[in-house]
């Protein structure tokens, strides 16, 4: 069993024999002991601009098991775990298919695991099959009519589709690596095994998201296009069939795995009788910068080296009263896209492709908002977010976005020139966000850029942009489960993912995917018929 050695201090671009190298001598090995090595993980240190260098950690198979094992009680070695789900199938037998309603992170890997496991899930995407969607959302940013159907939003893939492909996660589930180990399986670049930091691109994003398709059709799923979850036939909590774009079919299970922008879903829910609570949320705007700035802020001095990865930051500052002011969903080399999904509200979201090689740098500047915010009632949250998006949309004249400078939005004038020229399409307009933002939010959003201006010298520049509105961070809903996974009252319904509310990103979506498919499977059998 291969042991990991972490902490491995080396200079930023060193090769793979050099890390290996440096892994021995800590370990006071020979090469003559070594069975195997390779690289485990790299990430950057850049916390001192005066000594910006890699930490590694190293996986080795010595040749000598018992030695092995006394090391594994040393300081930065650790056994590796290869860990992979834990399957378990029920002897019990349902009529029906699994229905999963959604194709994002966490539709995908719970068909994926089921199919695998001769399941022959159905999958009901409401969106279309992610080269047709493509064109419509580049129709669409192009100034063409929206489509409420295939958008940023809604198609093969999920809204992640469109973005930067991050893979960082904080749930520190062992099963992330197993995600990791699949997506490349499905095309997506080795590297992201590596770096600490992974990221796909919205570019390679798209060929995975074909791959895990042609996957599950070839162990016996169906994927239905352009079919929304429009019936739900509960019976004694369970559900017996489910309809969509006229089709009525028969369920052993359903699994909810329809995002966080799904809110008619959201509604069909509530009229079941299925609990739905309101959670907190974030609002703000999209900030941008040279991609330049960034990287000085920070690398300083060694901005522009060899080796060294487009710059990226998280940032948060808790103000008095409790309330956060953060960056999310940073993209580095990207643009702001619009990422309506419903005719009349105006959305900004942020996407990169694998390169990064644009221009500008982009980032959400978002404020926490709880249920004490906005409307009661289960879907008060969404109330909110749907106003935000409207008034936009009604001050910009349509699907142009709002947008001003931070020297504006700080109270200061219009800078002469811009330094950062706006990326998003179809195009923006010059609005404050008054009347737009509620007045908290705002003045919270200006308390942060005047915080991170102190670490993220790129902050300072006041003609860097701001555009909004950005009011899909994450789901305002939670479809709330028990521990068999299922909804409160239900006996086969499976909420799971970012729009049930228990996911944020990619590679948490994908988890609870995996386990949603999981308790699936622990309560009936695949119906091989």
């Amino acid at each position: 069993m291969p042991i990991i050695l972490s902490n491995i201090k080396c200079r930023v671009g060193a090769a793979e024999a050099e890390i290996i190298s440096l892994a021995r001598k800590a370990l006071g090995l020979s090469n003559g002991d070594v069975a195997e090595a390779g690289i485990y993980k790299i990430s950057l240190d850049a916390r001192d601009r005066g000594d910006i260098h890699s930490v590694c950690s190293a996986m080795l198979v010595l040749k000598d098991p018992e030695r092995e094992k006394r090391l594994e009680g040393r300081r930065n070695v650790r056994r590796f775990e290869d860990v992979s789900p834990e399957i378990k199938i029920s002897s019990e037998k349902r009529p029906g298919r699994v229905v999963t309603a959604g194709f994002g992170p966490a539709g995908m890997f719970a068909s994926l695991i089921l199919a695998e496991q001769g399941y022959r899930p159905i999958v009901l995407e409401r969106g279309a099959e992610v080269d047709e969607r493509t064109a419509a959302v580049e129709s669409f940013w192009k100034g063409g009519d929206l489509d409420e159907t295939s958008n940023v939003q809604f198609g093969e893939g999920g809204a992640g589709t469109f973005s930067d492909g991050k893979l960082t996660t904080r749930i520190g589930d062992p099963l992330c690596r197993y995600v990791l180990k699949r997506l490349v399986e499905m095309g997506a670049p080795r590297e992201i095994l590596l770096q600490a930091k992974p990221h796909i691109g919205t570019d390679r994003l798209r060929v995975v998201v074909k791959n895990i398709r042609k996957k599950i059709i070839s162990l016996g799923g169906e994927i239905r296009f352009k079919s929304r979850l429009d019936g739900i036939n509960l019976e004694g909590g369970a559900v017996k069939s489910v309809s969509a774009a006229g089709v009525q079919t028969e369920t052993s299970a359903l699994i909810l795995a329809v995002g966080h922008s799904a809110r008619d879903t959201f509604e069909l829910l509530l009229k079941n009788g299925v609990l739905i609570e309101p959670k907190p949320f974030s609002v703000g705007a999209r900030i941008e910068h040279l991609q330049r700035d960034v990287d000085i802020s920070l690398y300083g001095r060694e901005s522009g080296e060899a080796g060294l990865p487009k710059g990226e930051y998280q940032l948060s500052h808790r103000l008095p009263d409790g309330r956060a002011v953060y960056t999310f969903c940073m993209c580095p080399g990207g643009e702001v896209v619009a990422a309506a999904s419903e005719r009349g509200g105006t959305v900004t979201n942020g996407m990169s492709r694998y390169s990064r090689d644009g221009r500008n740098a982009n980032s959400a500047l978002v404020v926490s908002v709880s249920p004490a915010d906005y409307p009661s009632g289960a879907l008060g949250g969404v109330e909110f977010a749907q106003k935000i998006e409207r008034r936009a949309f009604c001050k910009s004249n349509g699907f142009y976005a709002p947008s001003l400078t931070v020297g504006e939005f700080l109270g200061g004038p219009k800078p002469p020139s811009l330094s950062v020229m706006p990326t998003y399409r179809p195009g923006t307009i010059d609005r404050d966000f008054s009347g737009i933002l509620p007045g908290f939010v705002i003045g919270a959003m200006r308390e942060g850029i005047r915080v991170f201006s102190r670490s993220m010298s790129c902050f300072k520049d006041p003609g860097a942009l701001l555009t909004g509105p950005e009011t899909r961070t994450s789901s305002p809903v939670r479809i709330t489960r028990g521990e068999n996974g299922c909804a409160l009252g239900t006996k086969n319904l499976y909420p799971c993912g970012e729009g049930a509310g228990y996911a944020g990103g990619i590679m948490s979506a994908a988890v609870d995917g995996i386990k949603t498919a999981l308790r699936v499977m622990e309560s009936f059998s695949p119906d091989h018929d």
